[in-house]
């Protein structure tokens, strides 16, 4: 069964224009199921360019950037390009009122001042290989679902820990296909990453949450790193000794731009997508867990946002929390809308029924797959109610009011210090350190009021069966706000000074009074009731599920032998390719591929933050300033094109037919973002920076040409 089964993979093919659009395909197979359409599209080079193990290759200057982002090199010296937004938190976390990067830039003027980041690293791929049958071994003679799990998992830690030579890479096996297929994938791992330039947010991130997933689009999202090794070049930690890394390749830059037509490929790291599931699992996203979500962060984002417009220390403190909560909440409306209008129920239906059809012709229906659906039906009634509660939990208790994460992880802590009955040195300067962390982005006045609106939503939300007894009576109380004051006033927790001060000297027994404290036992009560009473189910409905799936996927591989598929996104490196283009949103409207910096100053309002365009970039639109990053006497600001994109490729590379950078992927269009799970090609589009517009401002805008003399740049 399983050589069939990989013999079906094997013999996959692209068939039809149609499919160029859709797929994150494995670079290593690109020789096999992609290059022949690929060329016929336009594209030049060979697979080997895109993807060798011997020779150097754009394999070698693509980055998983950080732990969701892609970056690439862009010069001799370890210079990298991401997105803006990625590279976020470490512009905040050197941001203050007096030196505020995110608000004014920051550009370095040497290496010297380069800036570095603790916990911030890039991954680089080593080498992909297929460990099906190494993963797989000795299954065949098990029963027990839970035998063969524990042993595939014996059998890729093996295989990973033979992979890491001693801690030299870093090494992963992950399953494709539901688990009918997996690859070892080896990284070299690089952390002293250091800033080097970022744009003013008035450019890097014009628009704002506004303009976020949105088409038109005049972001210029981007932000330079500079990765630092040891002398020999391998990974080393900071040290001012270190120097910059000496890539295997880095990608030239293209100023021709992008036209309607050119073939386009972006390489990164899409996160997740699940192209394959179920109609009830569509059915349970769409009409519940996407509007459960986006309700909660209604609160969240309104409770924030308003503390954020009445103090600028605060607008930076909450600037990456508040992004990161726009993001998905967003994202999630407009993928309602692109599954309610493609019917995507309804098409999964149809599927199901066309495979339900496959199956009895081959006798195979009654015996294996109508048992499987009518569990899959069960399980996901019994997994609804589950889900909601993960939801808010989730949100609220996990995510949302923010006290109770310095709880959960004091009360890790205190765990170990109970069960050691001593505490060293080195633990108290970690404990001091881990709540200087949590306080230096955190305004207690917020997160009283995310208390006082969430609290009472979470009694509110969800079957009282998911909250610890008497629980909806006490959250009832927080409707009240003196109650909430009351709550956090109580609360050591809430007093950073005090808390430091008995971080510092207290003994373990006095520590262990925190345990007693009204937010800790709020928030531990909470927690474990989620940990013994939601979580145990709830994975193991996901077991069910997953295992069902993998069931599914091997009968849907057959069904559709010699047609193309490729598996879904698990944050690997994947190939997607397509072409520049616009696209018709709705009846009537339609899209150019291309934005300038015009639109900048359609959309410029002093009053509002997210639109308040820079003096200089006026100066320099209104001389038309351009230098030779214009076309046709226009600044090029960015553009769309048919490639299929996730998160995780925020950062990514786009290429043109010679392999030349043209662009930054850093979005898609909101119409598009069901894509994760059902795709259009009619409208689902990536949004991408223009190069030359990134060239522009770090030239003619902030002065920082020098990076250019780095680069290879090709008029």
């Amino acid at each position: 069964m399983k050589k069939s089964l990989l013999l079906v993979i094997a013999t996959l093919v692209l068939s039809g224009y149609s499919w160029s659009k859709e797929g994150m395909w494995l670079p290593v197979l690109l020789q096999k199921y992609n290059l022949e359409e690929m060329q016929q599209m336009g594209f030049r080079l060979s697979a080997a360019d895109i993807y060798d193990v011997n020779h150097a290759s754009m394999k070698d200057a693509v980055v998983l950037f950080g732990g969701g982002c892609t970056g690439e090199l862009i010069s001799d010296q370890g210079l990298l390009i991401t997105n803006h937004h990625c590279g976020y938190r470490a512009i905040q976390s050197h941001s203050s009122v007096e030196n505020d990067y995110l608000t004014n830039g920051f550009w370095a003027s040497s290496k010297q001042e380069e800036l570095p980041n603790p916990g911030l690293s890039v991954s680089f791929l080593e080498r992909m290989e297929e460990v099906t049958d190494r993963v797989l071994e000795g299954t065949g003679q098990l029963t027990n679902p839970d035998e063969v799990e524990k042993l595939i998992h014996q059998n890729s830690v093996a295989i990973e820990k033979e992979a890491v030579e001693n801690g030299r890479f870093r090494a992963q096996v992950k399953p494709l296909f539901y688990g009918n297929q997996y690859f070892l994938y080896v990284y070299k791992v690089y952390t002293d990453v250091r800033l080097v330039g970022a744009p003013p947010s008035a450019i890097g991130k014009f628009g704002g949450d506004t303009d976020n997933w949105m088409w038109p689009r005049h972001t210029g999202d981007f932000s330079f790193f500079r990765i630092y090794a040891g002398k020999d070049n391998e990974p080393a930690s900071y040290s001012p000794d270190n120097v910059p890394f000496k890539p295997k390749k880095f990608f030239p830059i293209s100023l021709k731009g992008a036209n309607p037509g050119d073939f386009t490929m972006v390489f990164g790291y899409p996160g997740r997508t699940t192209q394959y599931l179920t109609s009830y699992a569509v059915d349970l996203v769409l009409n519940q867990r996407d509007p459960d979500r986006i309700a909660i962060r209604d609160k969240k984002l309104a409770v924030i946002g308003h503390f954020m417009e009445q103090d600028q220390r605060v607008r930076i403190q909450y600037a990456a929390k508040y992004a990161g909560i726009s993001n998905s909440w967003k994202r999630w409306q407009g993928e309602i809308l692109g599954l309610k209008r493609l019917g995507a129920v309804e098409r999964k239906q149809q599927f199901e029924r066309e495979f339900e059809q496959w199956a009895r012709t081959q006798g195979s229906w009654d015996s294996q797959y109508a048992p499987l659906f009518s569990n899959f039906k069960k399980w996901h009634e019994q997994y609804a109610g589950l889900a909601r509660a993960s939801d808010y939990y989730s949100e609220i208790v996990f995510g949302g009011v923010e006290i109770f994460t310095l709880a959960s992880y004091l009360n890790s802590f205190l765990k170990k210090v109970e069960k050691e009955g001593t505490i060293t040195d080195q633990e108290r300067i970690a404990l001091s350190r881990l709540i200087d962390i949590f306080y230096k982005d955190y305004y207690q006045p917020a997160d009283r009021q995310l208390a006082k609106s969430l609290l009472p939503t979470l009694a509110a939300g969800i079957d009282a069966s998911y909250l610890p007894i008497g629980f909806p009576a006490l959250l009832k109380k927080f409707e009240d706000e003196k109650q909430v004051e009351l709550l956090f006033r109580k609360s050591v927790l809430t007093d950073s000074s005090r808390l430091k001060k008995m971080a510092a000297s207290a003994s373990p027994a006095q520590l262990k009074k925190i345990f007693k404290d009204p937010v800790m036992l709020l928030s531990v009560s909470l927690r474990n009731f989620y940990e013994t009473r939601i979580g145990p189910p709830l994975l193991q409905l996901e077991a069910n599920i997953e295992a069902g799936m993998k069931t599914y996927m091997q009968g849907i591989m057959q069904m559709k032998e010699g047609q193309p598929f490729y598996p879904d996104a698990n944050s690997t490196l994947r190939v997607a390719y397509g072409k520049v283009e616009g696209y018709e949103p709705r009846d009537g409207v339609v899209y150019k591929h291309l934005t300038t910096l015009e639109g900048i100053m359609e959309k410029d309002n002093p009053e509002i933050y997210d639109y308040d365009v820079p003096a200089r970039l006026k100066e320099l639109y209104q001389t038309a300033d351009y230098g030779r990053y214009a076309e046709n006497g226009e600044m090029p600001v960015c553009f769309t094109a048919s490639n299929h994109t996730t998160g995780g490729n925020s950062g990514s590379p786009v290429v043109n037919a010679a392999g030349e950078l043209i662009g930054l992927n850093f979005d898609r269009c909101w119409e598009g973002t069901m894509s994760d799970i059902m795709y259009d090609p009619d409208r689902c589009r990536n949004i991408i920076l223009d190069i030359r517009y990134a060239l522009f401002i770090t030239d003619k805008f902030a002065g920082a040409g020098y990076l250019l003399d780095e680069m290879e740049i090709r008029e």
